[in-house]
């Protein structure tokens, strides 16, 4: 027609294989053009495509620790206690043993847990007296006994300042009842005689 401009349309397609084709229509059109479309068109992100490896199962989870439980039992000795008892049967100084003491026994129980077979805790459960200790009894003699000299026999002669016959002139401060042997030297001149017998 006249006076009218003539229309020309152009296409343009967009190929999935990276291709970029135009096309025209309309008495002027050419033939259509084929353009790489590579720095055209991005790829959207749905179709990219990751390469890293998909994270390991096992690696996110942590070992669960192995926990045990057990009792143990510990025996520990109860020292055993002294104590003294007054024999007048026993001369003063000396000791006796009447009885002899033995260590009593206790038992202790702990609950004892192991983490992954390393202890990790221990708690006493309970405690008990399996033998009961036996107490050690010494007699200490409180008998005064008199010391006799060994020079004399028949009769205990005391061991003093000086020694008289009981009855006689002497002043003592120590006595005698004879007779007296002398056995020995006549220390106190008892034997006043000299016929070895003393106190007469």
């Amino acid at each position: 027609m006249k006076g009218k401009a003539m229309r020309r349309a152009i296409v343009i397609t967009v190929a999935l294989g990276g291709l970029l084709t135009l096309g025209a229509c309309g008495p002027d059109a050419t033939a259509p053009e084929t353009a790489s479309t590579a720095s055209a068109v991005a790829p959207s992100p749905e179709q990219t495509t990751s390469t890293d490896p998909a994270p390991s199962e096992s690696a996110s989870v942590p070992a669960t620790p192995v926990v045990e439980k057990r009792t143990v039992a510990e025996r520990r000795a109860i020292p055993f206690a002294t104590r003294t008892v007054r024999d007048a049967t026993l001369a003063k100084g000396t000791t006796k043993v009447v009885t002899r003491g033995r260590a009593g026994v206790k038992t202790l129980v702990y609950e004892v847990t192991e983490t992954d077979g390393v202890r990790t805790a221990k708690r006493l459960a309970r405690q008990m007296v399996t033998r009961r200790p036996v107490t050690r009894v010494i007699a200490v003699g409180t008998k005064r006994v008199r010391q006799c000299d060994p020079n004399y026999s028949g009769a205990c002669v005391p061991i003093a300042d000086d020694v008289d016959c009981a009855g006689g002139s002497g002043n003592g401060p120590a006595y005698v009842r004879g007779p007296v042997s002398v056995v020995g030297d006549d220390v106190y001149g008892l034997d006043r005689d000299g016929d070895g017998t003393a106190c007469d």
